[in-house]
């Protein structure tokens, strides 16, 4: 072994075995905002350790447990590493044949020709964020959809509800810089576990606490970030709009509003005004499942700690209202005037400041050539892969090409999604590192490349960093990235358009727009030579970027018009009925050691999770008899899913957390906490309320 290190030439390709120690730059890829900066290393050819960067700024060096075992991962045992074909019916255990290449895209061209001749919109691609680069992600997917006249898919099962909240609010998905938490003196940290799933704003959080800074939690759940925080208010699921409007109502009763500052730069402001007069500390507090000293505690707090900072996250808007509740929660510190301050303001998503940069046609829309079209819901993928054609819906979905994502255990109501796949009619071809709860339900699947093994591009909506992702190894196996996957489809399908030609190194450079600035000078370049060199490039931003107003709005105000607060669907509230027979409301966030169904199957990872469980007040399992430990049933008139009990003080009573996401397959009944969950839609953004959920327990 060589003990030389070097920086290996950012432009060159993965060196073969034999080649010494090289340290190569990455990215994350996962759906978390912290889009961490990668330091891989290489020995002879295999990746040993992948670090935190230690000299990008919000990395500086730390990595969650979760990707620093990534090797694990890329060399697990069971990876995919050959195109796979069914040879079993879908309802019977699955069993694959290997095949090659060559067999797996002709047959599959050759059936995705005789859909598309008869109408191109009964094919559907799904994806959602299994890698969040600009390159793997959608960038030769969207060509390849779009010249196909395939269905639209609206990715919504995340963030959609909160990112159309934010939108509708300030005009695009903007927010405060990381950073600057660290000078803020109190934070509110809303709907986020932040410990677990946004690791490096906890180290600004941290440091804002150590210099005196005030850290309260808002959540159902007593998480890990509760346990750090000084406060913790453990709210009802899905009235978080509610408390944001009891907060209202204290800052107008206690003259604690910038009125100048609403004055210029908040249109609405009568109206909220009014709606929130409505919201006493009384009544916000029997809503919400609080006290009103809580909530007039919190409202002082707020309102009299400057500078003072929000970091909301997507937890809260899983609800019918979660839209709303964003756009509540994102107008307070309108009122308030902390925007004036740098570390004032609030996060939700920094995703827009990106925008103005992105390329717009990487993913070529023109293909489309303004044929017809229709877009599905992946949130409802259950409900419409059980759909007959019909005038409304249009054709039957009659193929589905699934990547970056694992549909059988994320999306809502899985009994509707499982019966969907199992279509015998029904072409499914998946893209995969391992064969997944979806993969076993496929009638191909084909081998696709790690983040170790590829080029990318990355954006971020926790810091204002573009990040390059160097490829560190050759593809294992015959695995191939997903925008070569694609394009040697589109050359089976006889597709010869220029666009399929542009390699990864093209892609890149197509990725952000050509040119100087926009006339208004909102868009520029991003310098890609700077960017590969250094392994990121920051936006030039303002530090308060609206201290004096200036939000990207069309009328460059936050909008309060509209903004009010809708109970849950299912509630002891809004449905007395419902929930006389199942009680307990139950949220699923992710457990700490999965991001979403990611990482289940590392082994060192799930050792450390243990296995699927229901958390529950120690005061809801004695009303049920129940005991620490044994194996309960969750359910409704939806589905039930068998997990163990954690009577657990992170537990507050009427409230469970049925924390996902697990694999179907590796749960007790091969079942998962999605089978409770519904399809109804949010208020806004059209997407799914996981989180808007009732059930019972029993003794399984």
């Amino acid at each position: 072994m060589s003990s030389a290190v070097s920086e290996a030439p950012v432009n060159l390709a993965p060196q073969a075995a034999g080649s010494g120690i090289r340290i190569v730059k990455g990215a994350c890829p996962h759906d978390c905002p912290d889009t961490c900066a990668l330091r891989v290393t290489v020995e002879d050819g295999r990746v040993v350790k992948v670090q935190g960067q230690p000299d990008h700024p919000s990395t500086h060096g730390a990595l969650c447990t979760k990707v620093s075992r990534y090797p694990e991962r890329t060399y697990h045992a069971e990876r995919v590493l050959h195109p796979l074909k069914r040879v079993s019916a879908k309802h019977e255990p699955p069993r694959f044949e290997r095949i090659t290449w060559a067999q797996a895209l002709g047959e599959i061209a050759g059936r995705l020709r005789a859909i598309a001749a008869r109408d191109p919109r009964a094919i559907l691609p799904y994806s959602y964020a299994g890698t969040m680069g600009l390159l793997q992600g959608e960038a030769m997917a969207g060509r390849f959809f779009n010249r196909l006249g395939a269905s639209l898919l609206d990715r919504t099962i995340c963030a959609s509800a909160g990112g159309a909240g934010l939108a509708a609010t300030y005009g695009h998905k903007v927010g405060m810089h990381l950073a600057h938490f660290a000078e803020s003196r109190l934070i509110l940290i809303w709907g986020s576990n932040s410990i677990a799933s946004n690791l490096h704003f906890w180290t600004f959080a941290n440091q804002a606490r150590r210099n005196g800074a005030t850290l309260i939690c808002i959540d159902p759940r007593k998480t890990e970030t509760a346990d750090k925080c000084h406060r913790h208010l453990a709210l009802l699921p899905g009235t978080d709009g509610a408390l944001a409007l009891g907060l209202m109502h204290e800052l107008i009763a206690h003259g604690w509003l910038d009125h100048d500052y609403i004055a210029r730069h908040v249109d609405g402001w009568e109206e909220l005004r009014a709606k929130a007069l409505a919201w006493t500390p009384e009544r916000t507090a029997a809503e919400c499942g609080l006290t009103a000293d809580e909530v007039r505690d919190l409202a002082r707090d707020y309102a009299t700690a400057a500078p003072a900072a929000i970091r909301l996250n997507y937890g809260m808007q899983r609800v019918r209202g979660g839209g709303n509740a964003v756009r509540l929660i994102a107008l307070l510190p309108c009122l308030t005037g902390a925007w004036r301050h740098r570390a004032g303001g609030l996060l939700l998503s920094s995703s827009g400041w990106f925008a103005p940069f992105k390329n717009p046609a990487l993913e070529r829309p023109d293909l489309r050539g303004g044929r017809p079209s229709r877009t599905i819901n992946m949130s409802t993928i259950g409900d419409d892969l059980l759909r007959e054609a019909s005038p409304t819906f249009g054709p039957r979905i009659e193929a589905l090409i699934v990547y970056n994502s694992n549909p059988v255990a994320v999306a809502p109501e899985s009994p509707k999604v499982v019966a969907g796949f199992e279509r015998a009619d029904l072409l499914t071809v998946v893209l995969e590192h391992f064969m997944t709860d979806t993969a076993d339900l496929a009638d191909y699947v084909l081998p696709a490349t790690t983040q170790l093994e590829h080029l990318d591009i990355h954006i971020s909506y926790g810091h204002t960093d573009v990040l390059v992702n160097e490829p560190a190894i050759a593809p294992l196996g015959e695995a191939k990235p997903n925008t070569q996957i694609f394009r040697e489809l589109a050359a089976a399908m006889g597709l010869d358009e220029p666009a399929f030609h542009d390699d990864d190194e093209a892609l890149l450079r197509q990725a952000f727009r050509a040119g100087g600035p926009d006339a208004d000078g909102a868009a520029g370049t991003i310098d890609l030579a700077r960017l590969r060199e250094q392994g990121w490039f920051k936006l030039p931003l303002a530090e308060a970027p609206f201290a004096d107003g200036g939000f990207p709005s069309a009328s460059g105000k936050a909008d309060a018009r509209g903004a009010n607060y809708l109970p849950n669907y299912e509630s002891r509230l809004s449905t007395p009925e419902l929930a006389a027979r199942y009680p307990l409301a139950m949220i699923s966030p992710p457990a700490r050691n999965h991001l979403n169904s990611t990482f289940v199957n590392v082994k060192s990872l799930r050792d450390i999770e243990g296995e699927q469980v229901l958390e529950m007040s120690a005061g809801d399992a004695a009303m049920r008899g129940l005991a620490d430990g044994q194996m309960v049933r969750v359910f409704n008139d939806r589905g039930s899913y068998r997990c163990k009990l954690d009577v657990s003080a992170r537990a507050r009573d009427g409230v469970v957390h049925g924390l996902g996401i697990w694999w179907r397959k590796l749960g007790a009944d091969g079942r998962n906490v999605n089978e409770v969950t519904h399809q109804r839609l949010t208020d806004m953004g059209r997407a799914p309320c996981f989180y808007d959920c009732l059930v019972e327990v029993a003794a399984a």
